[in-house]
């Protein structure tokens, strides 16, 4: 074989929208057919799009993935070959004792199912479950294409080298089994949901993976967003050294081609990763793009405080959806202070999105008149503060209802996580894009916003004014965040060692910390999961983030300390 020709689809499917997804698929093969291209290769459950979660306990959704997928064979030009990534039904499940369905590829070949291939490390922590729907594949998965022979893995397959991680996360590892029958390439399909940090572990993994076997690694990723998780894509193909021979971009829908040609990639590009707060204003823009358009929708609605966090999340809604679908609403209280109301505005003009003011006096007062006479004999205290917040939710909500938009909260992971927020308030909305962000990070992701919009010459800048004043919910006279809440800096360091380091409370004492700080903030995660368990749906940025990776029991009582041996 003197050359091969071969394409990489980088897609973002819609998770159920079987006849979208063939399309995309079949309109790839078509473009890769024009030029000559031999064998196409899909994301993981391209054809379903990833994850299913519990479509697959559906009969009728198993059947048509069946059905879409004997259609797009009939479709696909001919002379072309295309990996798709699909669910199989596991013959006689039941009486076996095992799971209904494989993970697994298929080989589509002049109008048929040529080849099928099965995942065989099923991964079920943080956000995966597939432990839930299916069998692990065992057979050897080795595809012989013009000459070359093909080792195909499907993502978690790959991730289990015990030199890599210092230890195996599997009983079993595929990939020995596929060196010793004399593969030439590695393939391996992916769905590999993204969080800061990610794209450069995962290019380590697969270096690793390429040098220790000397074999080049194909990487095809899927790219997109699905409900929280969002999918960078960034295809790799790396030769049998570890080089990055290509690189595809992040976060956006691609088709890429290369030639093999006697053992050395041709044609290749290799695209510079982003920047790290680029990277993070991508993928954010991004995930709220797909999660509006993919529910239906088109316009957001959110509050506009004068504030970091809203202001942050208004820009990266335009950036996502445009300035015309983008409607801030400006809703004062007695204790808003007159830059809150100014600063608002002028964000808004430097975006470019419609505003709307609505004052709530007069709806605290009509709420105060009608419980007034039940809280006879009761201070004034946080419950006066929240009706404010909880007026703004309805507001949001009766404006979002009306226009058929979706409502953006923009709260930040410092207040999600010790309950500094208030349900059916500031808390309500679809989704909450900045919900895995830290305040401090949200003030870095700001703050890279300005200055890489000053060097675009454009003038869509967050005011300075908003960086520079003290956080404040404005819920009472001269209020600011820092009378309930330690330093945000502080905080954050505090909830990043907790959270994601998974240090005990001691250890974070070590780090500079009083002891007694630290209990009373991890005290307050704990009893603020009342509201993370109805709040919306965070965005994933982080390894350890508030979204559905976070399964934390509702009402628990976890101890904070070590208890003694002998009590």
């Amino acid at each position: 074989m003197s050359e091969l020709r071969l394409g990489l689809a980088q897609l973002n499917p819609t998770v159920g929208d079987l006849v979208g997804n063939s399309q995309k698929i079949l309109q790839a093969a078509k473009h890769c057919a024009f030029q000559g291209i031999s064998l196409l290769i899909t994301p993981e459950l391209s054809l379903c799009g990833y994850p299913p979660q519990d479509l697959l306990l559906d009969p009728l959704f198993v059947e048509n993935c069946q059905t879409a997928l004997h259609h797009l064979a009939l479709r696909i030009p001919p002379k072309i070959g295309v990996l798709v990534g699909t669910i199989f039904p596991n013959p006689d499940w039941w009486q076996k004792g095992e799971k209904p369905l494989f993970n697994g590829a298929a080989l589509l070949l002049d109008g048929r199912i040529r080849y099928s291939f099965y995942k065989q490390l099923l991964p079920d922590y943080d956000v995966f479950d597939e432990h839930r729907y299916f069998q692990p594949g065992v057979q050897v998965n080795i595809l012989r294409w013009q000459g070359v022979h093909f080792g195909v893995t499907i993502c978690e397959d790959l991730w289990n080298d015990e030199q890599f991680w210092s230890g195996k996360r599997y009983p079993q590892n595929p990939i020995p089994t596929l060196m010793e029958r004399g593969i030439d390439i590695l393939i391996n399909m992916s769905a590999s949901p993204y969080w800061q940090g990610k794209g450069a572990l995962r290019e380590a993994l697969l270096a690793h993976c390429a040098r220790k076997y000397q074999v080049p690694v194909l990487y095809v990723n899927q790219v997109g967003a699905t409900d929280q998780l969002i999918f960078d894509g960034r295809n790799l193909i790396l030769d049998g050294t570890g080089q990055v021979v290509q690189r595809g971009r992040a976060f956006t829908q691609e088709v890429q081609t290369v030639r093999y040609v006697q053992g050395q990639w041709q044609d290749t590009r290799v695209q510079t990763p982003p920047a790290p707060w680029a990277e993070v204003w991508q993928a954010l823009a991004l995930g709220i793009r797909d999660y509006v358009h993919k529910s239906g929708f088109q316009r957001v609605v959110l509050g506009l405080s004068g504030g970091i966090d809203s202001a942050v999340v208004a820009a990266l809604a335009v950036q996502a959806l445009g300035a015309e679908q983008v409607l801030g609403v400006l809703m004062p209280s007695p204790y808003s202070s007159d830059h809150s109301v100014t600063d608002a505005l002028a964000l808004a003009a430097n975006l470019g999105i419609k505003t709307e003011k609505i004052p709530i006096h007069p709806l605290m007062d009509a709420y105060a008149q009608s419980l007034n006479p039940l809280f006879q004999g009761y201070a004034s205290d946080v419950t006066e503060e929240n009706i404010q917040s909880r007026i703004r939710g309805t507001l949001l909500m009766a404006l979002a209802n009306k226009f058929h938009a979706l409502v953006l909260a923009t709260g930040n992971k410092s207040e999600l996580a010790v309950g500094y927020c208030t349900l059916y308030g500031d808390m309500c909305g679809a989704l909450a894009p900045i919900g895995d962000l830290f305040k401090t990070q949200v003030y870095a992701l700001a703050r890279w916003y300005n200055d890489d919009t000053k060097q675009r010459g454009e003038n869509r800048c967050i005011p300075e004014s908003i960086l520079t004043k003290a956080p404040s919910a404005e819920l009472k006279p001269h209020q600011t965040d820092q009378e309930s809440l330690p330093p945000y800096e502080v905080l954050d360091d505090i909830l990043q060692r907790w959270l994601s380091e998974r240090q005990t409370p001691e250890q974070i004492a070590q780090a500079g910390y009083d002891l007694t700080l630290v209990e009373q903030v991890l005290q307050l995660v704990q009893r603020a999961e009342f509201k993370r368990f109805q709040a919306a749906p965070v965005l994933k940025m982080s390894e350890r983030g508030f979204d559905r990776g976070w399964r934390v029991p509702n009402i628990a009582q976890p101890p904070r300390r070590k208890l003694p041996l002998n009590p």
